[in-house]
């Protein structure tokens, strides 16, 4: 794999120089209390909410794991990078009860909608949750990417790069995380496409790519009968662990709830999923390539997690080579600096002020960004435990949100859509799906000394998604079951946070906050989505 030139570092230099000038512009903006630190003043336009999101969504994850999965067979997986239409369902479903309830934080919006113990059930849960997918993933994937570029030790582009997002999320909290953010969007945009072209011209064009690894190997869609990915399973479970990811985690619908208004927060996700169809050809289309190459003998690598930052260090000249690599750094910083200031922001709002509710702004801020600290700190030790990952990380990620997801995604949904379900039955939810999901992966982990036939073996090693298939449809029966049986919440409770509960006033102020062009261009991404799910179809 070829180094980088000097060409390179000045391409690499340029980018971090006004990403630095950026950033302490935006620090010199903050007004030190807790609405412009964790919401950037609730005055953020649609552009930026969502660049935001996309830049918050595609971290070196995607770079080192979704281009992996390209170059391993595993191309089902595309269906997570083609939840645009899920990304719409925040904006136009859930985003309207989030402002109506004017949460920072979606563990606030449970405590609003059923009680306290949801908010610190939920809270705890995320933060932990955090470490293990989020934090873990972005600095071990981040790791591989900074080695990989840098001609630099594992270590110490992971630290370094940890160090350095830290310093700007303490610092500049959300208004300087979504500002970023957009910078780091466009730099990562045209830094993947011009990869994505130049590798296609390598291999001779889409077809030529195609008669190499088989049209088969770009078949998205696997038999009922497939151990590894059966469709109905895969579309299932995939939807649940979108609905959870684009509607309820606080890593993403904080970026909405920057938004000036719902119709800036309802645009900034239409833009955010019209850009969120692009991975699909940014990094996972470069991942076949690098197969494509590397069948022809023409590319080496040890692991599929190395076909992207490989490719591009073998395939663009000097300087470009620069451009691209401030992309994928681009993408680890601003996956980092996302989950940094979420998990501030939940330890601060749901756990701190819950705790001492007269704490005064300025200490509410500082809190924050001791926590971000403390979060920074966690990531660097944690590196040598993702150090030991094997296998495609894309994969090992989905397989562990597939085990977080249903019993939130069941509460929030659940929540929203039905005023029956009541406190009981989301906490029975909440509490029985956590041990449940978390079972599952203490079982995963030991499925190998377990006897054959025995049930705790077959739930250890059933089909991942298969198993959140019906983990789901448990979680839906259990919130269903225990709040039919028990007291109905009372009507005040529900007012403005349930579709039967909304006022004539807010549902009028909905219908004015949007017109045909918000509409049409949904529209146009759900076509698109329909149009990326038959084209791979392996003819």
């Amino acid at each position: 794999m070829q180094t980088l030139e000097f060409l390179d570092w000045i391409s690499i230099g340029i980018y971090f120089s006004i990403l630095a000038g950026l950033a302490i512009w935006v620090i010199k903006q903050n007004k030190h209390n807790t609405e412009d630190y964790f919401l950037a003043g609730r005055n953020v336009g649609w552009f930026v909410v969502g660049a935001s999101i996309f830049a918050s969504n595609i971290g070196s994850e995607h770079v080192v794991g979704l281009a992996g999965a390209g170059a391993s067979d595993k191309l089902p997986l595309l269906i997570y990078e083609i939840h645009a239409w899920i990304v719409l369902i925040l904006g136009w479903v859930f985003l309207p009860f989030y402002q109506r309830a004017e949460v920072f934080t979606m563990p606030e919006f449970l405590e609003k909608r059923f009680d306290s113990r949801l908010r610190w059930i939920l809270s705890v849960f995320s933060i932990t949750a955090y470490v293990l997918t989020k934090i873990s993933v972005t600095i071990y994937a981040g790791g591989v990417v900074v080695s990989a570029l840098l001609g630099i030790d594992f270590w110490s582009g992971a630290i370094a790069t940890v160090v350095l997002t830290g310093i700007y999320t303490v610092l500049g909290g959300m208004r300087a995380v979504v500002y970023t953010e957009t910078l780091q969007t466009l730099v990562l945009i045209a830094g993947a496409a011009v990869l994505t072209y130049m590798g296609l011209e390598r291999v001779g064009g889409w077809e030529s790519m195609k008669a190499t690894v088989t049209p088969e190997y770009l078949n998205m869609w696997r038999p009922a009968s497939d151990p590894d990915f059966p469709w109905p399973s895969l579309f299932i479970s995939s939807t649940i662990v979108g609905i959870w990811y684009w509607c309820t985690d606080q890593y993403i619908v904080q970026r909405t709830l920057t938004a000036k208004n719902i119709k800036e927060g309802r645009r900034g996700t239409i833009f955010g999923a019209l850009i969120k169809l692009l991975p699909v050809f940014l990094f996972l289309i470069p991942g076949v390539i690098a197969l494509t190459l590397k069948m022809r003998g023409e590319l080496e690598w040890e692991t599929a997690d190395q076909a992207f930052p490989v490719l591009m260090s073998n395939l663009l000249p000097a300087g470009l080579r620069g451009f691209v690599a401030a992309g994928l750094l681009a993408a680890l910083m601003s996956s980092l600096a996302s989950v940094f200031n979420s998990v501030s922001t939940l330890f601060t709002v749901d756990i701190y002020k819950k705790l001492k509710p007269k704490t005064p702004e300025k200490k509410l801020v500082q809190t924050g960004q001791i926590a971000t600290i403390v979060v920074v700190i966690i990531g660097i030790f944690w590196i040598p435990i993702m150090s030991n990952i094997s296998g495609v990380l894309y994969e090992y990620l989905q397989s562990v949100q597939t085990y977080i997801a249903p019993p939130i995604a069941a509460v929030f949904l659940m929540g929203i859509l039905y005023k029956r379900i009541n406190a009981q039955g989301a906490y029975a939810t909440l509490i029985i799906g956590f041990i449940i999901g978390f079972g599952r992966i203490f079982l995963e982990i030991i499925s190998d000394s377990l006897s054959p036939g025995l049930l705790l073996h077959t739930l250890g090693t059933m089909n991942y998604l298969e198993f959140g298939a019906w983990f789901f449809l448990l979680c839906i029966l259990l919130i269903l079951g225990v709040s039919l049986v028990t007291t109905a919440p009372k009507p005040e409770q529900l007012y403005n946070l349930t579709i039967g509960t909304v006022s004539a006033e807010e549902r009028k102020k909905t219908r004015s906050s949007y017109d045909w062009k918000e509409v049409s261009i949904s529209i146009f991404i759900v076509g698109v989505v329909l149009f990326i799910m038959l084209w791979f179809n392996g003819r």
